[in-house]
């Protein structure tokens, strides 16, 4: 299922370098992956280093836009709040931020809504 989302990591100047991640964006299954394989500033880094993509777990590896031709390199926000903005797109949005990830419910369906922390279920979904 195409739940959209955005992928996200802290810089040091507060920024948020982030990409776009077509399938299954819903905390119970990209916010358990990003928790079990993503889960250092390494990790995340060389991730959204192949800018967006379809998904991020597969047999072979996150499959890239690129890979397939497409130019779509890694976008940079100023901060959190640019990084939330309604005008997206996506229905979640993570970031890596002080070594763990943090989901929120951007409430795409929902305009009167602003964008809300919600948990990420806790274990690994798949190995």
């Amino acid at each position: 299922m195409g739940t959209r989302s955005r992928i996200g990591i802290e810089l040091s100047d507060d920024s948020i370098l982030s990409v776009y991640h077509h399938w299954d964006g819903y905390p119970e299954w990209l916010g358990r992956i990003l928790n079990t394989h993503y889960n250092s500033k390494d990790k995340v880094s060389e991730l959204i280093d192949g800018g967006d993509m379809s998904v991020c777990w597969s047999m072979d590896g996150p499959r890239y836009y690129s890979q397939r031709g497409e130019d779509c390199p890694p976008r940079l926000d100023n901060d959190l709040c640019e990084y939330l903005l309604p005008d997206n797109s996506e229905e979640f949005a993570y970031v890596f931020r002080n070594d763990k990830w943090v989901c929120y419910d951007m409430h795409l369906f929902d305009y009167r809504k602003l964008p809300e922390v919600v948990p990420i279920p806790k274990g690994a979904l798949m190995d």
